[in-house]
């Protein structure tokens, strides 16, 4: 008899253009859509601010000797022009904040004299760090211009470089690609399933409970002899079904776009992605976001039975998905470790186990942890749903 609701609520669910939608369509394309603009964005930006002429203002002449060294600079390090101000520092940083100029680049008076008797030279660059690439360019300048001093001046007290220099200093990066990966992207993945995994079920559960009360059939199917808490198990298997097709659209559509879309670049970045989105991970991600999706249901269904129409539950619930998410951010800030304590946080230990998952350094025990709370909170949230649908005032009010 469950199997039958479940059917029969099913093919309803999947007529409503709308709900198919929010389901699938928008889940399978978030993911295509989101890296092209992501790519193609930063790309064109890395490429405007490679190839930008800076327009620097300079405080001085141009037979100064820091403007001779910068035009010495190669093209190939950022096209530029010199513009020379001859000590109207008033004009210049007007300039700049009328964007006349890019960067404005003032330094000491006289400062070719103090070079040749070694002092120490001060160098202002002003620069508007919110332009992508300005800053980069300019100390890429400056570490050429000092270089070049810096040998001049050993040369001169007749030093070798090479004694200056007690130590040779590596860093090494003890964490794997996978590691890394899973450092930087696995937060936003589970946030992103989250996400769609309560949209997935917000419409059904909205529709199957007060928009069957709006539209009057709910007394309809009351009346048949089928225990309450059945026709309830029915039709939250299908909002639970409507999650994970929104979570797992939104994975299809990840995987869509890694594999034959061509949007990764780098080769060895490539294959530790490909790694991830095995069939064991995409089997331990639904193990976790199956209770997940049917905790969501849990909430979703209380809500919708005690409001009177579509639009108060949708209202109600609409909210629900800013609490919801907050956890998951959480698990977004750095220093925020799977542990003993978060494995008990709802919602944070799915962010922090997916992580884990992703990063290839999961503890299991840690995994049955979180599983097993949020089970629990799925099961209570379940058992709140069938008191509600229960209570005939809540059904027929």
């Amino acid at each position: 008899m469950i199997f039958k609701i479940f059917k029969k609520e099913l093919k309803e669910t999947i007529r409503d253009r709308k709900t198919m939608l929010i389901m699938v369509a928008i889940p399978l394309l978030v993911f295509p859509i989101l890296i092209n603009v992501v790519v193609g964005v930063s790309g064109s930006f890395n490429e405007s601010a490679s190839e930008k002429i800076l327009k620097i203002g300079i405080i001085g002449d141009s037979n100064d000797l820091i403007v001779k060294q910068l035009k010495s600079i190669p093209a190939s390090f950022g096209p530029k022009e010199l513009i020379a101000y001859k000590g109207d520092s008033t004009r210049l940083f007007k300039d700049q904040n009328d964007e006349v100029i890019d960067i404005a680049l003032w330094y000491d008076s006289g400062l070719e004299g103090i070079l040749a008797a070694q002092g120490t030279a001060n160098v202002l660059w002003a620069i508007d760090n919110t332009n992508i690439g300005y800053s980069e360019r300019i100390k890429g300048y400056m570490n050429i211009i000092e270089t070049e001093e810096r040998l001049k001046r050993y040369d001169e007290l007749g030093i070798d470089e090479q004694k200056l220099q007690p130590y040779r200093i590596t860093y090494q990066n003890t964490a794997s690609d996978r590691q890394m990966l899973g450092e930087l992207a696995g937060g936003i993945l589970p946030y992103i399933f989250i996400a769609f995994g309560f949209l997935g079920c917000m419409y059904p559960a909205i529709d199957l409970f007060s928009g069957e009360k709006e539209r009057g059939t709910i007394e309809t199917l009351l009346s048949t002899p089928v225990q309450r808490w059945k026709i309830l198990i029915g039709k939250m298997l299908v909002v639970v079904l409507s999650g994970l097709t929104a979570s797992f659209s939104a994975l299809f559509g990840l995987f869509v776009s890694i594999e034959f879309l061509d949007l990764i670049p780098d080769p060895t970045l490539m294959a530790v992605v490909s790694k991830i989105l095995t069939f064991p991970i995409i089997i331990k991600l639904f193990a976790l976001l199956l209770p997940l999706t049917v905790f969501f249901a849990g909430i979703m269904i209380p809500i919708s039975v005690y409001t009177k129409s579509f639009k108060e539950a949708q209202s109600i619930i609409t909210p629900l998905n800013i609490v919801v998410v907050l956890p998951a951010m959480l698990g977004l800030f750095p220093g925020i470790e799977l542990n003993y304590l978060t494995a008990c946080i709802p919602i944070l230990n799915i962010v922090l186990t997916t992580k884990s998952l992703i990063a290839g350094n999961l503890d299991y025990i840690l995994l049955a942890i979180s599983f097993l709370i949020m089970l629990s909170v799925a099961a209570a949230a379940v058992f709140v749903s069938i008191r509600q649908f229960g209570k005939e005032t809540n059904i027929l009010n």
